[in-house]
């Protein structure tokens, strides 16, 4: 699935492409996934794209009367292509700018999602239970121990929760926890304030790397660019397991958390 570094490096690949662009055309040749897609959707045909902007995983395309949320789900791509572009097998979402692009959804497992929110109202109540942005001055020391207080949860399932903080999926929890030292199994109550101020620190340069690489390379996601994010190759744990630390030379381990992978060197992590 794609992680928030994949999803801010897509925003970053199309925003300058589609804002301040009018649509033209709103083509739904699927409206089943994740969610139907509305029919409501059309109503921005006319309308000019004010922002793009991202919220957790969400792409928020801001228009004068609503938004458009979307998600990539666990496979999904959005490219800006040229208008003609031959339609590939999923290819379920095309939204048709005057000016000649198109902005386009392929999806081939259909967990993503195309939503109008009119006049950004949140139905669902998709983004308005989300925790705080990790790059955001919001993600403070002190926010990740005051919110642990006496949870039992292992720390990786508690980063994970979107609740409490947003967009430190798998890999990166994997990788954060591996430069702060600390094993994936801890529980997030037993963790004291100092390390946990670290931990804070490491997720935001983590992902702040990740954005600037480019994004990891996943098999299934591709910039909007079409070319592969490039930060696979600094990964410390993730994906490694049996192999050496990078650090200690000691046998990576691999346990099951969550139905998700867990990798951590039993050296250089401690409860």
């Amino acid at each position: 699935m794609p992680e928030l570094p994949e999803v801010e490096v897509c925003r970053l690949g199309i925003s300058p492409h589609i804002i301040a662009q009018q649509v033209s055309e709103v083509i739904i040749r699927n409206a089943r996934l994740r969610w139907p897609i509305p029919d409501e959707i059309s109503s921005v045909v006319g309308l000019t794209v004010l922002d793009v902007e991202r919220r957790a995983k969400y792409l928020l395309l801001r228009f004068s009367t609503g938004t458009i949320l979307m998600h990539l789900g666990m496979s999904g791509t959005v490219r800006v292509i040229e208008k003609g572009t031959a339609i590939a097998k999923h290819d379920h979402f095309d939204l048709v700018f005057q000016h000649g692009k198109v902005l386009r959804l392929n999806d081939p497992r259909r967990f993503g999602a195309v939503l109008w929110l009119a006049n950004d109202q949140d139905e669902l109540g998709l983004l308005s239970k989300l925790g705080p942005e990790p790059l955001s001055d919001d993600f403070t020391e002190g926010y990740l121990f005051s919110k642990a207080k006496n949870r039992k949860v292992p720390i990786k399932t508690f980063l994970m929760n979107n609740h409490i903080v947003v967009g430190v999926g798998n890999i990166y929890a994997n990788e954060a926890l591996f430069k702060a030292g600390i094993l994936p199994t801890s529980k997030a109550g037993d963790i004291d304030e100092q390390r946990m101020n670290r931990l804070t620190q490491i997720i935001k340069k983590v992902l702040s790397a990740a954005i600037a690489q480019g994004g990891t390379t996943l098999k299934d996601f591709t910039q909007a660019d079409g070319r592969p994010g490039y930060f696979a190759q600094s990964l410390m744990v993730y994906g490694r397991a049996g192999k050496d630390c990078m650090t200690c030379q000691t046998k990576l381990q691999e346990i099951r958390q969550s139905n998700r992978s867990s990798v951590f060197c039993p050296s250089c992590q401690k409860d």
